[in-house]
């Protein structure tokens, strides 16, 4: 008698190994690393329609720049921490072969006068050739990283980037540019603020400045006031004084078609605490839009709490507590200037605005909405 066969057994089919996907085309990759006054960040992607895809990243705080501003030099440890963070980095770009990239630094490196031996080190050591853009390219990177936030209804867009060393402002006219083409508008000025043989309805860069003052350089500034207060206030009103050469200073914004778009962790955490996140998201954050009283109330908010308090609050960070301060005095300085209820925030910046911009001179990015 042949043995009797266990109650269910055949009732369900054997498991099959589900492929894993293939990995990326190396020769569809590219990479942009963005080597900054506090952070060194890099994003690895490939063109997909419009925009692209985020294959592999990366995000350090190495504070390149402490000690910069009482010195005029990058401190041995500073260095140390970077170049270990850029090792990583560097296992990274092999791994996934990647070919096409942009590997930049920005204000630190500007402004130290041992930087061109850091660079060096950095080759030495990693063989990553960093290279140090001028502001202006700073600026028109944060500028076209920001494109998929730009409202079609908006004819008067000012962009700020609030970095570690420096903060760039960006005033851009799109009046003369079809509604339906203002995104698409600020993403052809990869190729500069002023494109003279642009055949399309341009936008127009009114004014733009670098201002060398970012969250660690004031902070580095105003760091011997002890009261958090009077700190807090010094730090806005000497940074709203730096912004005097900056020609739409004094200018009347229209009320209509108005738009701000701030990129910077400073924006995304004030964002984050207003929305109540324990937990950073960043879907919930990239494009929010929040008015002038909200940005008001968070920094309110962060005042009460106190050194401790922001210390200990998880919407803020154990990362960024140190810092969020100056970069709340830099957002009031442009709220007084130019009060809106509609700021967007981007968590976005100079690595997006590499990738886009390599993409579109490649030709790899469909010329479709974003």
């Amino acid at each position: 008698m042949a043995p009797r066969r266990p109650k269910g057994a055949g009732a369900f089919p054997k498991a099959v190994a589900t492929p894993a996907p293939a990995p990326p085309d190396p020769a569809s990759l590219y990479a942009a690393l963005d080597l900054g006054t506090n952070s060194c960040r890099m994003l690895i992607a490939q063109p997909k329609g419009s925009q692209f895809h985020v294959v592999d990243s990366f995000s350090k705080s190495v504070q390149l720049g402490t000690g910069l501003e009482a010195s005029g030099r990058l401190g041995r440890a500073s260095m140390a921490r970077t170049v270990q963070a850029l090792r990583i980095c560097k296992g990274k770009l092999e791994k996934h072969q990647v070919a096409r990239m942009r590997l930049v630094a920005t204000e630190a490196c500007r402004r130290a006068s041992n930087a061109r031996e850091f660079i060096g080190f950095v080759r030495r050591e990693t063989g990553l050739d960093l290279e140090i853009i001028e502001p202006e390219e700073e600026a028109r990177l944060a500028v076209v990283s920001c494109a998929p936030l730009v409202s079609t209804r908006t004819e008067q867009l000012l962009v700020v980037d609030i970095g570690g060393g420096s903060t760039e402002l960006v005033w851009i006219d799109l009046s003369a540019v079809p509604r339906h083409d203002r995104p698409r508008a600020i993403m052809r000025l990869h190729g500069g603020f002023h494109a003279p043989d642009n055949p399309f309805p341009a936008a127009r860069v009114v004014d733009w400045i670098s201002v060398p003052l970012g969250v660690a350089t004031l902070k580095e500034q105003f760091d011997d006031v002890e009261d958090d207060h009077a700190r807090f206030a010094l730090m806005s009103w000497f940074f709203e004084e730096n912004l005097a050469d900056f020609s739409p200073y004094a200018a009347q914004q229209a009320k209509e078609g108005f738009q701000i778009i701030g990129t910077s962790g400073t924006v995304t955490t004030v964002a984050a605490s207003h929305l109540g996140l324990k937990r950073y998201d960043r879907t919930k954050v990239d494009g929010l839009r929040m008015t002038s009283t909200q940005i008001d109330q968070v920094i309110r908010t962060y005042l009460y709490l106190g050194p401790e308090g922001r210390r200990n609050d998880p919407r803020i960070g154990r990362d960024r507590h140190a810092l969020i301060m100056s970069g709340a005095a830099i957002l009031q300085a442009l709220m007084r200037l130019w009060p809106t209820d509609r700021l967007s925030v981007a968590d976005r910046g100079l690595r997006e605005g590499l990738l886009y911009a390599q993409m579109s001179a490649d030709g790899v990015l469909e010329d479709g909405p974003f």
